[in-house]
Parts: structure tokens; C-alpha cells; sequence
């Protein structure tokens, strides 16, 4: 018989080992071994599923109060704002894991709870690409359609609008509607196969939807709608691919403008929401690649679709947007934003505008609790450990020392002292104090100082540029 069939491996299967971590009482290690963002990401470490929100009270509390706690029915609702990095480290502050707590909190309930019923908005999260391939407007419009897509927000919402034509045309359904998970009732909504199975007629829901008061103001060929131009969402029943397909096909520039900001409001609106939030990560992306004139033109065309263009979103202010801009990006837009009004509308220059939110730098209080927070989604007994052990009080504040309080360095340094300390054990009270730190570090220097790219300092050799400027250099 032959050995590939019946051979065995002379290592032993992961799961039958003893944990590595687990004298500390932990599954694995619960820092990440290389700070990232990513809210794709299975991993809770680094997808924004692990968050202390303690950390940024002050933040989210001018969140709340200035953008969602009013009424998106306001005319005079705040529709931009700014999280501002205060500190000028460098990345790794947080500022983005604290947009994907935020993106999680608002669709959890679609902010309804955070709003006190007030207000029924879905957030949406984009991160504009590097190297400068959004620095048009034309590129930031088409990131925002694709988030919608991804998000699974216009699922969603053909799923809410034949769900209200079910319970108002086949009311003796609902027990059955009542027994479904929130999640599969969203797909079932979405199968032709389902309906048919609960002889449910599909074209006498979408004659029903058809009638929405929102639907009435969308266009013929709107993907809602079927080929035939019978404006029936029925027999056909339309999917995501059928926006994707429409959008392609749209004209790069006023036309997909005019989809985004007008056209899909009234789609929204007809699935009962009142507004959205677009929270746009690493802003900074965009201005740091345009030239004066091409910021210029972006300020105008943003403050067009959010003010006083002729779209609907100008008209109902049902979009929000959040920028996050580390420190020194509103130097460097603030011309733009001085000429194409946008400042009069959104200041970006006071801090003391309700429009700005400063992100803070952590302090010793917030590295202790940072820590916590990652090791208690990991511990295996919750009941056996206290606080941050291994952890001591000192360690923790030496390692946001040497961090200088970036967070990204924090969980960065506190992944490598864990994982150093169980694959050195000797005794079982092992402590990561304050000298053990110092020690780590000494041993580590140059690893420990050798930082990410985006907060690294240009390591090449110095130019003396009075020499290089009389031809010496």
C-alpha cells in the first residue's frame, strides 16, 4: 500500500500541544504581531471588533452630540466633520480603528439606539487608495459606490422595502417572517425561490414598492427597475450585480455623481433611512497627490454634492461625512478650502468648531486599559486572571513610554515582550515589569526602533544642502 496514503507526520498536530501562552492563561497571543487595519479581516485584532472605547470617550461623545444625536431632518445639521490627529508621531494612533468601532456601533442598529429612535442612518467606510488614484473626485465618487456594494447596504434595502409590502399585503405571513434570523430573512428576501416556496406573488410586491412616494422620482432606467422599461422590479428580481452593471455603464463624472448623490438617496429613503455616514479614512491620500488647483476643484465639487448643487443630497443633507486627517493635512487643504467656500459652511481651521474632533494622544491611564481590552478577548479563564497579568502596572507604563504612546507601537511591543516571555519562561510568576521592558528593549533596539514605513524617519544618509546648493553636494 502506498505510504503517501498511510504515512503520518512526526510532528505532532498543533491542536494536541499545550498552548504557548496558556500559563498566562490565554489561547493565543492577543496582540497583533504587526499593527494593521483591516476591516475584511477574520481576525477581531486587527478588523475593529476588539476596541475599548474608554480610550476615545471625549471623541465619541463629540460624535454623538454634534452629527447623530440631531435630526437628520434639520436643515441645519452638521453634514462634514474632521477626527483629527492631534499628535505628529506618525500613524498608528488609532484613528482608524476607532472609524471601524464607530462603522460596527452605527450598523448595528443602523444608529436607531444611538440616536434615541431619532434618526435610522447606515454607515458606510472608505479608504481612499494609495499612490494617487483618487485624487479626483470623479475616483472618491466611485469609492463610495463600492462601499455601498460591499457593505451589502442596497441588499439590505431591497430586502427592507419587499419585506414592508409582505407585511402589508400577506399579513398572515408574519409568523412566519417572526421565526427567521435577522441575517437569514435578509437573504431569503433576496431568493425568488423563497417567495415562491411561501406563495408569495413577486410581481404584486413590486407593483406595491413601485409606489413608494421616493421611488417616484428616480428615473426609468434605474437598476430597480426592469429592462423593459415597464418600471416593474418584478419578474426579474434585482440584485447588487444589476447596480454594478448600471454603474459601469454610467459616464464617468456628472452621471455617476448625479446616481450617488441623488438617485440612490431616493432608494435609501424609500427603505424607510434618513441618512448615512461616509466616514473616509487616511484622507490625506487624496490632497497629498493634487495640485493646488486640482484641491481647488475637489473643495467645489464636494461642497456642490453637499450643499448647494443641484443634487438631492444638497437639498436634504442626507449624507454625513467624517475625514480623518492626521496632524498637518488641514494646513494643507486649508487654501483650497478658504476659496471654494467650504470653509464658511465646514470649518476646518478652528479647533473649536463642533465640525472638528481632536484625536488626542493616549496617556498611561489608556495603555493600561488598551492592554486589557486584548487580553480579556483572549483569556481562557476570565474567573483566573486580574487585570493585565502578566502584565505589571510599571511594565505597562514603561512600554507606552517607549511607544510614545502610539498605539500602534503599544500593541506592536506588548506582542513581542509576550511572545518572548513564553518561549523563555523558567518560572511560573513570571512578571513583564517595568525592567523586564527596559531589558527587551536593550536587547531589541534596533528592531524595537525600526517602525512602519509611514512612521519610520528617512534613514539615508544626511545631504547637506548648503553645500549641495553651491554645487558641493
Amino acid at each position: 500500500m502506498s505510504s503517501k496514503l498511510t504515512g503520518k507526520p512526526s510532528a505532532v498536530p498543533e491542536s494536541q500541544i499545550s498552548g504557548k501562552y496558556e500559563i498566562f492563561n490565554l489561547n493565543e497571543n492577543p496582540f497583533p504581531s504587526e499593527p494593521m487595519v483591516n476591516k475584511d479581516s477574520k481576525d477581531q485584532r486587527i478588523n475593529g471588533n476588539i476596541y475599548e472605547i474608554i480610550l476615545r470617550e471625549k471623541e465619541h461623545e463629540r460624535i454623538l452630540s454634534h452629527f447623530i444625536k440631531i435630526s437628520q431632518n434639520d436643515p441645519n445639521h452638521l453634514r462634514l466633520g474632521y477626527i483629527i490627529d492631534e499628535s505628529y508621531i506618525g500613524r498608528g494612533n488609532g484613528k482608524s480603528a476607532f472609524l471601524l468601532y464607530l462603522l460596527h456601533e452605527i450598523n448595528q442598529n443602523y444608529s436607531l439606539d444611538m440616536s434615541d429612535g431619532l434618526n435610522k442612518c447606515f454607515a458606510i467606510y472608505i479608504a481612499p487608495e494609495p499612490g494617487g488614484r483618487s485624487k479626483s473626485f470623479s475616483s472618491f465618487v466611485d469609492l463610495i459606490f463600492q462601499s455601498m456594494v460591499s457593505s451589502n447596504i442596497i441588499r439590505n434595502c431591497t430586502a427592507i422595502m419587499r419585506l414592508n409590502a409582505i407585511l402589508e399585503l400577506y399579513p398572515n405571513k408574519s409568523e412566519v417572517l417572526d421565526k427567521e434570523e435577522e441575517e437569514t430573512l435578509v437573504e431569503n428576501l433576496n431568493k425568488e425561490e423563497w417567495f415562491k416556496e411561501h406563495e408569495i406573488e413577486l410581481a404584486r410586491i413590486g407593483s406595491y414598492i413601485q409606489q413608494n412616494v421616493f421611488l417616484q422620482k428616480l428615473p426609468s432606467d434605474f437598476p430597480l427597475f426592469n429592462e423593459t422599461g415597464n418600471q416593474s422590479l418584478f419578474p426579474k428580481m434585482v440584485s447588487d450585480d444589476d447596480f454594478i452593471d448600471y454603474y459601469r455603464n454610467l459616464k464617468k463624472g456628472k452621471q455617476r455623481i448625479d446616481f450617488v448623490f441623488s438617485h440612490m438617496i431616493s432608494f435609501f429613503q424609500a427603505a424607510d433611512f434618513n441618512g448615512a455616514y461616509i466616514l473616509v479614512d487616511d484622507y490625506e491620500r487624496i490632497p497629498d497627490f493634487q495640485s493646488s488647483r486640482q484641491k481647488r476643484d475637489f473643495a467645489l465639487e464636494l461642497r456642490s454634492v453637499m450643499f448647494d448643487g443641484m443634487y438631492e443630497n444638497a437639498k436634504v443633507g442626507f449624507y454625513n461625512i467624517l475625514l480623518v486627517l492626521h496632524a498637518g493635512v488641514p494646513r494643507l487643504i486649508g487654501d483650497a478650502w478658504q476659496e471654494s467656500g467650504m470653509e464658511a459652511r465646514s470649518p476646518i481651521s478652528t479647533k473649536s468648531s463642533n465640525h472638528v474632533i481632536p484625536f488626542e494622544k493616549l496617556n498611561k491611564t489608556h495603555v493600561l486599559l488598551l492592554l486589557k481590552k486584548y487580553m480579556d478577548a483572549y483569556r481562557i479563564d476570565p474567573n483566573q486572571s486580574k487585570d493585565i497579568e502578566p502584565f505589571t502596572t510599571d511594565g505597562a507604563e514603561r512600554i507606552g513610554e517607549k511607544s510614545e504612546y502610539n498605539a500602534a507601537q503599544i500593541l506592536k511591543t506588548a506582542y513581542g515582550l509576550l511572545d518572548r516571555a513564553a518561549s523563555n519562561i523558567t518560572i511560573s510568576e513570571l512578571k513583564i515589569d517595568k525592567a523586564y521592558v527596559d531589558r527587551y528593549i536593550v536587547e531589541n533596539d534596533r528592531e524595537y526602533l525600526e517602525k512602519d514605513d509611514a512612521m519610520s524617519i528617512d534613514k539615508s544618509n544626511p545631504v547637506d544642502l548648503q553645500k549641495k546648493a553651491k554645487g558641493n553636494g
